[in-house]
């Protein structure tokens, strides 16, 4: 992490609010006023709510600024992703273990880091909101796949070297890995089991026709191919969702026209090379906002506000 990194985080994250200060009070009339005032003021609603959010770096928001505070370095963990906004405007408690690169299987079993235990750990009884963004690393299923095909397509920028290397394997593996969200799922369920639970999906980070090689440098038919290949990731996370009664929060849908080939003050998701606060490939701080609002309806939608 660099020091243009830290030291920006340290400028845009100084967004606290002011302290109070409670002085002795001097008499009982001061003290009658001061609990009147008290009882007056509105409550936030759902202050003391714990939402537990679960997830990968289109969760965590790897280099967005300022990093989150107490989060693992290693994680890329923004203050501003989609769980901070969304527990913010929601008034929720929030304990945000999402992380840069993790797998379903760190959230259920395998410690991604010394300092970053199975994201399930963060789970209790208690538990009344979890969000999890999953899936696109397992078996490399899509988000490896975007890299290594635009290594290729830039070497052979015509045709659909992606689709012809791959072909339906992608497609078989997210098949394959349906049970392995859907168990993750359960075990959530076992381990906070009156917690509402929102499967959040992946954004649209290609453009619905043509391609804008070399800026991201896929060519216009596999541009096509790996479109097919996120909507299919995203159609098992949401039946996955709906056969274990989550919700599935689509951000797909909204997204479009907002991908990564679009000017940077429309897009959504960053190209290959960064030109704001973000990852290769990945949602910026916009993208996360939108996010965000996707996250925070559905969740008023179930009574949480």
């Amino acid at each position: 992490m660099s020091d243009r990194y830290l030291s920006h985080a340290h400028v845009r994250g100084r967004r606290t609010a002011g302290s109070r200060v409670m002085r002795p009070m001097l008499s009982i009339a001061a003290a009658v006023a001061a609990l009147m005032a008290f009882a007056a003021a509105p409550s936030i609603a759902g202050a003391s709510t714990p939402y537990v959010s679960l997830g990968d770096s289109y969760t965590s928001g790897p280099f967005i600024l300022p990093p989150a505070p107490g989060a693992p370095l290693e994680c890329l963990q923004s203050a501003r992703n989609y769980p901070h906004l969304a527990a913010s405007a929601l008034g929720l408690s929030l304990k945000d273990v999402s992380c840069s690169g993790a797998t379903t299987e760190n959230i259920t079993t395998t410690a991604q880091y010394s300092s970053q235990p199975p994201q399930i750990d963060a789970l209790s009884s208690t538990t009344q909101v979890v969000s999890v963004g999953i899936g696109g690393n397992d078996k490399g299923l899509f988000l490896n796949t975007l890299i290594t095909c635009g290594a290729e397509d830039l070497v052979f920028p015509f045709g659909t070297p992606c689709k012809s290397t791959y072909g339906h394997k992608l497609a078989e593996e997210i098949a394959e890995d349906g049970p392995v969200i859907g168990a993750m799922l359960h075990q959530v369920h076992t381990v906070s089991p009156s917690a509402k639970v929102f499967v959040v999906g992946y954004p649209d980070i290609l453009p619905q026709s043509g391609n804008c090689w070399p800026t991201v440098p896929l060519t216009t038919g596999d541009t096509a191919y790996l479109n097919g290949v996120e909507k299919e990731l995203n159609s098992m996370l949401s039946s996955e969702a709906a056969a274990n009664g989550d919700t599935y929060v689509d951000t797909y849908t909204p997204s479009i026209g907002h991908d990564a080939c679009k000017s940077l003050s429309v897009r959504y998701v960053e190209p290959v090379l960064p030109e704001s606060d973000a990852f290769s490939v990945h949602p910026n701080e916009r993208g996360m906002e939108a996010d965000a609002s996707e996250v925070e309806a559905a969740m008023r939608a179930k009574g949480i506000s």
